[in-house]
């Protein structure tokens, strides 16, 4: 008999009944089964995988329903025009950066930028400048732009065409993004903002607020990450001073001609359910957060990241404070010097608990409101049972490291010869490839990118310490001649 392992394994995870702290944030179909018409379209997911039927509409050519449903989206995140994207914030990210920049432009970019970022950058033949991100030393955990570093950069390179950064960062940490919009206006600098995980922001007076709201450009959201739609789904945003018909132009050019109506009508209902019920449920919800956290921190084994835990006086800058905040909708949760964020992630799944991801001292937890008290409890007795022993490794400190010189543009890469190289052997040599150590997932080196002594040492310090290094295979690494 043929097999069906894809099958077989998804619903083999199905019986196991997990508690979801991760993507989707429908959580298993609750966020569906909240309201009546939520219910019915949870029924019928199947019956709606329809494309444009007669009495439907055209994603591609929107003059109906869909049209109607991204004016009701565009109107409640305050945008000049909104889309649909059926091919995830990966789609929205190109689309941004295509309609934006022109071949050649230079623009500033947040090195820990998602990969359809550097993606884009290479596609577009754009000039990189990039942002250093810090980490904070006392939790190892990486943290967003810093406004210093940011201020050196704009000032000298004030013929930048854009800047692209990310907020909130994978861990729920944002920073001054209404600095960074009013710096960058002196100098006719837009700003377009990876927002895949903020799209549930402004919903409460307690969350963050959307970047719409704070002027940026353009700004991409995944509806499934904190919302109630199907994974691969996501909105892109459009602000002032955007060319409206360069990006309806691009959106239809990376998105599939054949979008499914189940994908669609997962996003009409996500705005529905955030426009109609967001601000009461995320109160709610971070309610239980607070409430937890605090039982969480008191066991004294583990201790749950706050923004007061971001005011390090270390990461201020010369005209005064970083001003990060954080989701409060999402656990950074952390484990003391000597002891694994990978082992206790692990310990979770064990334990049919969830969470997104771990990196070497902390594990990433992401709630939306169809987590429930009962939830949080379950969390909480599974932390408070965990014996820390099991969870004892070797400390591996972040390294701090300057940005490589760069010799070539990311574009510039692509049609060169490569040589596989041991690393040991390719000092002065110029990276084909990204090469980045997971954690903290920023990139060490990007393509074009020179190989210094130095830059070697930190790489090899991560092989070392068995840390995942990305773009280093059995100690090679590709590079190319200028």
């Amino acid at each position: 008999m043929s097999r069906l392992p894809l099958v077989d394994g998804v619903l083999k995870y199905i019986r196991e009944k997990n508690i979801s702290f991760c993507m989707p944030g429908h959580k298993g179909g609750l966020g569906f089964l909240k309201t009546g018409k939520g219910r019915e379209l949870y029924n019928n997911f199947i019956k709606g995988d329809i494309t444009e039927v007669d009495g439907l509409d055209n994603l591609h050519h929107s003059e109906g329903i869909i049209k109607e449903s991204q004016q009701l989206l565009s109107d409640y995140y305050g945008s000049i025009k909104s889309y649909f994207l059926v091919n995830g914030s990966t789609s929205g990210n190109l689309a941004m950066i295509f309609s934006s920049f022109n071949e050649g432009d230079k623009i500033i970019v947040e090195r820990n930028c998602h990969r359809s970022i550097f993606n884009g950058i290479i596609m577009r033949k754009l000039k990189p400048v990039y942002i250093k991100n810090k980490t904070h030393s006392k939790y190892d955990a990486p943290l967003p732009l810093d406004k210093g570093h940011f201020l050196n950069l704009v000032n000298e390179n004030k013929d930048a065409k854009g800047i692209v950064v990310t907020y909130p960062s994978y861990y729920g940490i944002c920073f001054d993004l209404p600095y960074v919009i009013e710096v960058a206006k002196k100098y006719n600098i837009k700003v377009l903002v990876d927002s895949a995980h903020g799209a549930h922001f402004g919903a409460n007076k307690l969350l963050p607020e959307n970047p719409l709201k704070m002027g940026a450009n353009m700004v991409v959201m995944s509806a499934h990450k904190t919302l109630p739609s199907l994974t691969q789904t996501a909105f892109l945003h459009v602000g002032k001073g955007v060319n409206i018909s360069k990006v309806d132009f691009y959106v239809s050019a990376f998105l599939s001609t054949s979008p499914s109506y189940m994908l669609l009508c997962s996003m009409d209902y996500a705005r529905y359910y955030i426009q109609e019920y967001g601000e009461s449920d995320y109160g709610e919800l971070i309610k239980l957060c607070v409430l937890y956290r605090e039982k969480i921190n008191s066991l004294g084994k583990f201790y749950i990241i706050g923004e007061k835990d971001l005011q390090d006086a270390t990461l201020n800058y010369s005209h005064g404070s970083n001003n990060y905040t954080i989701d409060l909708t999402r656990y950074i949760l952390n484990v003391p010097k000597g002891y694994s964020g990978h082992k206790l992630l692990k310990y979770l799944r064990v334990n049919k608990i969830q969470a997104e991801m771990s990196d070497s001292r902390n594990v990433i937890l992401i709630f939306s409101p169809f987590n429930t008290q009962e939830d949080f409890q379950n969390l909480y007795i599974v932390l408070k049972n965990c014996d820390m022993n099991d969870l004892k490794d070797k400390y591996i400190s972040l390294m701090k490291y300057d940005i490589p010189i760069s010799t070539m543009f990311p574009y510039e890469v692509m049609d060169r010869k490569k040589t596989t190289l041991q690393l040991k052997d390719s000092e002065n040599k110029i990276s084909a490839v990204e090469i980045v150590p997971y954690p903290p997932g920023i990139p060490i080196v990007v393509p074009g990118e020179r190989l210094s002594k130095k830059t070697i040492a930190v790489i090899e310090y991560y092989v070392q310490c068995n840390v995942t290094v990305l773009g280093i295979n059995n100690g090679k690494v590709a590079t190319v001649e200028k």
